[in-house]
């Protein structure tokens, strides 16, 4: 398979580049345009091995989701010229990422398998178990960390250090909900439940727009709504369509990000398994059928598809 591990075009016009964990994003005076790679990454590592077909994945599923959801804030893609590729608005993004949680699953559950009642300045009540529904859903934000870790931060200490200010956070919080319930209706109808997302947010113009992805594998996590209730009563780990079968492979052997520590190899046939497991996320939540992109020179076709756009 010709997975995508990373791109260097240079195209005209073209006022900047940064690499992220899983992006490429070419900046122009007032767009921009993110190719997602087929790089993996987990507990903020990338992952030696290019997964095949994800990025087609995460920029198909990130679109899908953002079309379905521009009635309730304003985002900013606005064009999709090839399985890989979205372009849209260049806004100023806010330093921290919206994380809504509606249930104890992955991060807060280990903090809180590991005696902490607050996260995020969150209160959590005694007696959860892991996968519990949570009474309400919660937001607990993270900066957005360019290299390394993203670190959790309360409501008050982003307002305390003026990451950003109170009236913008209040609008972050009430658009992050808004969408969070969008999310949890449009799962339901797949059988499926939303469990945690991320979400990032810019501004324009004095304006907040939703940015980056929405309701992806990478960003979010998902159980099947039909064996829910019969696993968490049995004690059993959910089925789940997420990333987190990654970080779980990942712990047991051996590794979580940590200084000193080695990804462990990755066999042929544990990046085809990835890949099946991220066509099947795409799959279930968007209830269509993926078509996989088998470029021979999948690099040439993303370069002459933005080109043919940058060029209209």
């Amino acid at each position: 398979m010709n997975a995508i591990q990373e791109t260097n075009f240079n195209f005209p016009g073209q006022t900047g580049f940064y690499r992220g964990k899983v992006r490429d994003v070419y900046a122009f005076p007032e767009k921009l345009i993110m190719i997602a790679s087929d790089r993996i990454s987990a507990f903020d590592v990338v992952l030696p091995r290019p997964i095949p077909f994800k990025g087609q994945v995460l920029n198909q599923t990130a679109a899908y989701f953002l079309r379905a959801t521009s009635d309730i804030v304003p985002n900013w893609l606005l064009d999709t010229p090839d399985p890989n590729v979205s372009i849209g608005l260049k806004c100023e993004p806010y330093a921290v990422e919206m994380v809504v949680r509606g249930y104890l699953a992955g991060h807060a559950w280990r903090q809180y398998r590991d005696g902490h009642r607050t996260l995020c300045g969150v209160a959590l009540p005694e007696g959860l178990r892991e996968n519990d529904k949570l009474p309400t859903p919660i937001i607990t934000p993270s900066t957005k960390a360019h290299e390394g870790h993203d670190e959790d931060i309360s409501r008050d200490e982003i307002l305390k250090q003026g990451i950003v200010q109170e009236s913008e956070y209040v609008q972050l919080e009430q658009y992050a909900l808004a969408l969070f319930a969008r999310g949890t209706e449009m799962a339901a109808k797949q059988g499926l439940i939303l469990v945690d997302t991320k979400y990032e947010f810019g501004n324009l113009d004095g304006k907040v727009y939703l940015i980056d992805e929405v309701h992806t594998p990478d960003s979010s996590r998902y159980f099947y709504a039909d064996t829910y209730e019969q696993k968490q009563q049995a004690g059993e780990p959910q089925k789940q369509l997420s990333k987190e079968f990654v970080r779980e492979w990942l712990i047991a052997n051996g590794f979580q990000g940590k200084t000193g520590q080695t990804v462990p190899t990755m066999s042929d046939e544990w990046v085809h398994q990835i890949s099946k497991r991220y066509i099947e996320l795409f799959e279930t939540v968007t209830g269509t059928l993926f078509q996989p992109d088998e470029a021979t020179e999948p690099l040439t076709r993303i370069e002459n598809n933005i080109l043919r756009t940058i060029n209209k």
